[in-house]
């Protein structure tokens, strides 16, 4: 089971393929879209098959992994992409282009991965974004995780200090089961009582 495919009304989720190089171009070359991600845009099309090289088809060959395509079901092109971290705190992480912002596409999108991580015995998923991103916050809301602590940190490759939320939905049902690790790595953390 790798990277299984989903289906939900209006999306069809699946593995990104060299055949959407045009369509991964335009989501990772997107000054704005990709403002507050942990990487650079792409400058060109070399960049993003490089990209695309270390960040999707070297997961797609693990035996577990969760790197979406998100795509409209009209046309079955590559609009934006969610993933889910294989490694200890389940990092959930999306991205979309701006135009198809704020029509609930990647709450759809969300709910679906959500869905399928559970069903696969994910315990949880933890998310994260910059509190100048509030945008990013409501995503994770909509799909039912919960505001745990927020905590700075130099961010790499950008080298800028942040202030992150982290969200968190438990899908074992442990509901008092918080992921420490940011809080306890980062010298301030705190909890913000109005979100």
């Amino acid at each position: 089971m790798n990277t299984p495919a989903l289906e939900t009304k209006r999306l069809l989720l699946r593995k990104f393929t060299t055949n959407d190089m045009e369509a991964f171009y335009q989501i990772f070359s997107d000054e704005e879209v990709n403002r507050f991600l942990p990487w650079f845009p792409v400058k060109n099309m070399k960049e993003a098959q490089y990209f695309f090289q270390e960040r999707y088809e070297s997961r797609y060959a693990q035996p577990q992994a969760y790197a979406y395509a998100v795509c409209m079901k009209r046309d079955n092109i590559p609009i934006g992409y969610m993933n889910v971290e294989m490694g200890e705190g389940h990092d959930f992480g999306y991205g979309l282009r701006k135009e198809f912002w704020r029509q609930g596409i990647m709450t759809e999108a969300g709910r679906a991965v959500a869905e399928q991580v559970k069903a696969d015995g994910i315990p949880y998923i933890t998310a994260t974004h910059d509190r100048r991103n509030p945008g990013s916050g409501g995503v994770m809301k909509n799909i039912r995780m919960k505001y745990q602590y927020s905590y700075e940190e130099q961010w790499q490759p950008k080298d800028i200090l942040v202030t992150f939320r982290m969200y968190q939905l438990n899908l074992n049902g442990r509901k008092g089961q918080v992921y420490k690790k940011y809080w306890d790595n980062s010298k301030v953390h705190f909890i913000e009582t109005e979100i």
